[in-house]
Order: structure tokens, then C-alpha cells, then sequence
């Protein structure tokens, strides 16, 4: 999470948006937006998080989101997971006209980053 937002209520409702970095449209492509909705799937059934309503935009995601655990936690865990996985998906897709870019767009931004290691696929506020 960032400093300027924080979930203060762990067990609250929360109307949250994740950002990928620059704006790229990445859900453009069927292979990123099937990895959220995995990964979203997945928070569901494993880690109790309960979700009211999602909209996967081209360069965004909005949500409206609970759990009876951590909500910080799950979020965290969220954008770990896709961020990496849909960046490993970038790379191998040849296919990907835009892989240079984004590839380029995220280390960039990783870079700028102290929080980050490599790369930043999600925007932090």
C-alpha cells in the first residue's frame, strides 16, 4: 500500500482502483485480463476475500472488496502475484506487438521506484 492510502479497517468495504504504470493498455489483450480474473478467483476461494463488484478498464481495475482476515494483506498479495505473472506472460508472447514497450515502461518505472527490485507493473500512489 502506499503512504498517502492506507485500509484502515482491515475488516471494512473498500472501493479500490489499481493503476498499471504509464496508463499502458494492457488488458487490451485477452491473456492479461484472464490472469485478474484468475488471480481475483483465486483470493475468493483461498483467502476468503469477498467481492461485490469488479470492472477490468483497458488500463485499469476497479473494485469494491472485504474480508473476515486481512484486506492489506490480500491486496498485496494480489498485485505481487499478477504483476509478475502478467510481466513473465509479456515476455514470452512474441505475439505481443507492445512487448518491447511495456517491458521498457515497467523497468523504467521500477527504477524510479526504491520500493521495487526490477520492474513496477502497478501504480503507486
Amino acid at each position: 500500500m502506499s503512504d498517502t492510502f492506507q485500509i484502515k479497517n482491515q475488516k471494512g468495504i473498500y472501493f479500490l482502483t489499481f493503476q498499471v504504470v504509464g496508463w499502458a493498455d494492457v488488458f487490451t489483450r485477452r491473456d492479461y485480463k484472464d490472469i485478474i480474473i484468475e488471480s481475483i478467483e483465486y483470493c475468493r476461494t483461498y483467502k476468503s476475500l469477498k467481492i461485490y463488484s469488479y470492472v477490468i478498464m483497458s488500463n485499469h481495475i476497479h473494485c469494491i472488496l472485504a474480508t473476515e482476515n486481512n484486506l492489506s494483506e490480500i491486496v498485496r498479495d494480489f498485485k505481487k502475484f499478477t504483476s509478475k505473472k502478467i510481466l513473465k506472460s509479456i515476455e514470452e508472447n512474441i505475439q505481443e506487438s507492445r512487448r518491447e514497450w511495456m517491458i521498457w515502461m515497467m523497468e523504467s518505472a521500477g527504477k524510479k521506484n526504491s520500493n521495487n527490485v526490477d520492474f513496477q507493473f502497478w501504480q503507486q500512489r
